[in-house]
């Protein structure tokens, strides 16, 4: 009996252990996944740096980024270094919990909204059914973030500037939303990114809903440029009227927040281009793989599998960034417009148009039942 009591024991305690055991194993698993796509996005943020200046170098017959690194490659981490040992300046009269809170309100949702991006069909932190929807509401967060900035900086240039972030944000967010319903309505069915981007894997660059979708794609990337407060609708930090609107009292590592939540913020939306306009991490040409007969062989079908996500995660890569190519392309081309032209293109061209593509889709597809 007392055999049996001891043997049971010893049973419960290594289940007990072996259960701990996996939940630390998953956390360390989580967490390595979430490190590597942290430090994978803020590489990602000084590719676009460095890219911005040498393209805008190039519009304008300069040379620019040149000694720093072969062909000025690391010149945007020598810049994040130096903003991270300037000194942290706080305003005097300001509100130090708001101004603080301010940097890190703006960058947390911009960093949780690649939880949701699929690099390729098994590499996403999170699979969630509304998935793009998540992204929509994470990212609402931020005007928040630059409304507290603007306040509590005590200057008139800061507020204005989180006024103006707060009115453009919410101007732009009703088309973007209605732009990607459209999308979901039409032939997905669904708000996961990942079953998005399997509605355009058949027939390649055929398939996507580029073709399907044609008003709005437009809507959706005149959108996300005003999301991201991007040339033509950077008026919350125009500096020849607000100096530098909200980050105007910012200095140091509170800057280079602002300033690496914004392209974190550009970079998330030529992914999302990617993902629900361009085919995700399909090839534009289609492959016929499945139809080709072999013999199982466990290494070959490893190296297959492997090949396949690299090649997919390149493929979604190259997308977003020939969208950014796009982006930089019309900072240095247009010029700035007015408030009253950014508030009337959002509410009486852009939300028009995207509420009536998505009557148009919802109509088609009624008649298509």
């Amino acid at each position: 009996m007392m055999l049996n009591i001891n043997l049971e024991e010893e049973i419960i305690q290594n289940f007990f252990t072996f259960a701990f055991s996996e939940e630390l194993f998953y956390l360390i698993r989580i967490l390595f996944f979430i490190f590597t796509l942290m430090l994978g996005v803020t590489i990602g943020v000084l590719v676009i740096v460095w890219l911005e200046r040498k393209v805008s170098a190039a519009i304008q017959q300069r040379i620019g980024p040149e000694y720093a690194g072969p062909l000025g490659i690391i010149q945007a981490l020598a810049d994040g270094t130096k903003l991270f040992l300037k000194e942290n300046i706080i305003p005097s009269q300001g509100d130090p919990n708001l101004f603080n809170i301010g940097p890190v309100l703006v960058i947390v949702p911009v960093f949780l909204s690649y939880l949701v991006i699929p690099f390729e069909y098994n590499s996403i932190l999170s699979n969630l059914d509304i998935g793009v929807f998540f992204w929509i509401a994470i990212s609402s967060v931020v005007p928040l973030g630059l409304l507290m900035a603007g306040y509590g900086s005590n200057n008139k240039y800061s507020f204005l500037g989180g006024l103006r972030a707060a009115a453009q944000s919410i101007s732009y967010e009703i088309p973007l939303a209605l732009s990607i319903l459209s999308v979901a309505l039409q032939f997905s069915n669904s708000l996961s990114t990942v079953d998005i981007v399997e509605a355009q894997s058949r027939y390649g660059f055929w398939s996507w809903n580029l073709w399907r979708q044609p008003i709005g794609f437009i809507v959706f990337s005149i959108s996300s440029l005003a999301e991201c407060e991007r040339l033509p609708f950077d008026l919350p930090e125009a500096e020849e009227e607000l100096v530098a609107g909200y980050q105007t009292e910012y200095s140091g590592i509170k800057f280079a927040l602002f300033y690496l939540a914004s392209y974190l913020n550009l970079l998330v939306s030529s992914l999302f281009v990617t993902i629900l306009y361009l085919g995700g991490w399909y090839f534009p040409i289609p492959f016929f793989l499945n139809s080709i007969n072999l013999e199982w062989n466990p290494v070959i079908d490893g190296i297959i599998h492997v090949t396949s996500i690299i090649l997919g995660i390149t493929i979604t890569i190259t997308k977003a960034y020939s969208f950014l190519f796009i982006c930089i392309m019309t900072r240095w081309t247009l010029p700035r417009i007015r408030i009253d032209q950014l508030l009337n293109l959002g509410w009486k061209f852009l939300l028009p148009i995207a509420l009536g593509n998505l009557l148009l889709t919802a109509s088609l597809q009624l008649l298509l039942l």
